[in-house]
């Protein structure tokens, strides 16, 4: 289990993919796993920075962890925000076109299409999201 905290802001984006992104080649993950993973967490990441603490700043804490049978990576994001649940969020009309279709929603969508599992607790005064993905 590898660890990681930072800012919440959107330069450290790329500092949160490349954090999982060694444990993953440390593990030989695929390259369309480690892609799809490494947008869920751009997309949960930047929605954190974005939404979670404005005006302000706080930090998230990055948990990733390997598990086996089946292989797969665990990602949790924790940050002490505003509590939002993105699986309660409306799925994204798909059959719209894009000038129809409301803004917002298509990240989560992704997410939810692309990973395994998705987990959301509000704890403690902490979201907890997790993504698990089989790799």
């Amino acid at each position: 289990m590898k660890e990681l905290s930072i800012d919440a802001e959107i330069k450290n984006t790329r500092l949160a993919t490349e954090f999982v992104d060694e444990l993953l080649e440390e593990h030989n993950c695929n390259l369309k796993a480690q892609t799809q993973i490494d947008i869920a967490i751009d997309e949960i990441f930047s929605n954190i920075a974005r939404y979670a603490y404005a005006p302000d700043t706080g930090t998230v804490r990055i948990v990733a962890e390997i598990t086996e049978n089946p292989k797969s990576v665990k990602i949790t994001l924790i940050d002490s925000g505003v509590p939002y649940n993105p699986l309660e969020a409306t799925e994204p009309d798909i059959t719209l076109s894009a000038e129809e279709r409301e803004i917002g929603g298509l990240g989560i969508y992704m997410v939810r299409k692309t990973m395994d599992n998705i987990i959301y607790e509000y704890k403690d005064g902490q979201n907890i999201l997790s993504i698990v993905k089989n790799i």
